[in-house]
């Protein structure tokens, strides 16, 4: 029986390298010069650490991040940044998580949404993904079409095509 499987899925090479653009960008940028600035991304807690030396630089240097994303092909909705701190140097600091999976809500609404097309196809939450399974291959296609139309919290990824 055909079927294929929605999930929230990155790259983390293409998430080092959005990271890497940001830190060769921010070195050649004029406004940055001799002021502290990191970007750091730890691939196993899957967070992106930033610290300016100011609030206005530390927005800059998301805006960027976000640039590079998205130059990279990668989602920005899966960044979740967390409060502005300071810290004992005067700087400030600001962490990212990286989210990853389909959580239960988001699961929720995607099969709901599937299940109101009236369309032969089962969809069943598997931890953190969304299997869909049917007859037909263009009933599941169908389900790829209407889901990229929709707007979801996170970004969506279609695998798995069996």
């Amino acid at each position: 029986m055909p079927s294929f499987d929605i999930v929230n899925q990155l790259n983390h090479q293409e998430v080092d390298n959005a990271v890497n653009n940001t830190l060769k960008e921010i070195s050649t940028r004029y406004d940055f010069k001799g002021l502290h600035t990191e970007v750091s991304f730890s691939k196993k807690t899957s967070r992106i650490d930033l610290l300016a030396a100011e609030s206005m630089k530390l927005k800059a240097v998301k805006e960027m991040l976000t640039r590079n994303f998205i130059k990279r092909g990668l989602d920005p909705k899966v960044l979740e940044f967390g409060e502005e701190e300071g810290t004992s140097s005067g700087a400030v600091k600001q962490s990212a998580v990286i989210r990853e999976g389909i959580d239960r809500e988001t699961a929720k609404k995607i099969v709901k949404e599937i299940k109101n097309t009236k369309l032969k196809v089962q969809p069943a939450i598997m931890d953190d993904q969304v299997r869909v399974t049917g007859k037909k291959i263009d009933d599941l296609q169908e389900v790829i079409g209407l889901l990229k139309a929709k707007k979801f919290s996170v970004p969506l990824q279609f695998i798995n095509m069996k």
